[in-house]
């Protein structure tokens, strides 16, 4: 009985099959809407995408987006924070959180937040992996309360 092959791999099954690694670009609008000399706008690719991704993630409060009441990362809420190491440690599982839930394009290494409770400010580092190319990122808040 003759054999049916689909292809050429397909003919030997005790061969190893062809992987191909497929590389995806990851894209977004460059939130400065900055107008380029065609009138359109520009956009970000790859890292720089990523990156601002997290930084709006971070930035985002907590019910500020409609029908997703646990999106953002509600650093606002460390301005009224005392100044304790607690609080620091809170923080920063928070952020983690945040990232791995909804930002899969970033895989976070490390997270320091310093909170100075006398000046109502806090400062936000975030270091991360993007997991398409394998480049890593940080990503620098610093927050202050206006009066």
């Amino acid at each position: 009985m003759p054999v049916r092959a689909f292809s050429i791999e397909d003919g030997n099954l005790n061969s190893s099959t062809i992987r191909v690694a497929r590389k995806k670009t990851y894209s977004d609008l460059d939130l400065t809407f900055t107008k380029r000399p065609d009138n359109d706008i520009y956009r970000k690719t790859d890292a720089a995408a990523v990156k601002q991704a997290v930084r709006n993630l971070l930035l985002t409060s907590y019910a500020e987006r409609p029908f997703m009441p646990d999106f953002g990362g509600d650093l606002n809420s460390l301005l009224f924070n005392l100044d304790t190491e607690f609080d620091d440690e809170l923080s920063e599982e928070a952020i983690i959180e945040a990232v791995e839930t909804y930002e899969p394009r970033a895989r976070v290494l490390d997270v320091k937040s310093s909170i100075i409770g006398d000046l109502n400010s806090a400062r936000v580092t975030v270091t991360f992996q993007v997991i398409n190319t394998e480049q890593i990122e940080t990503v620098e808040l610093d927050l202050t309360r206006l009066r």
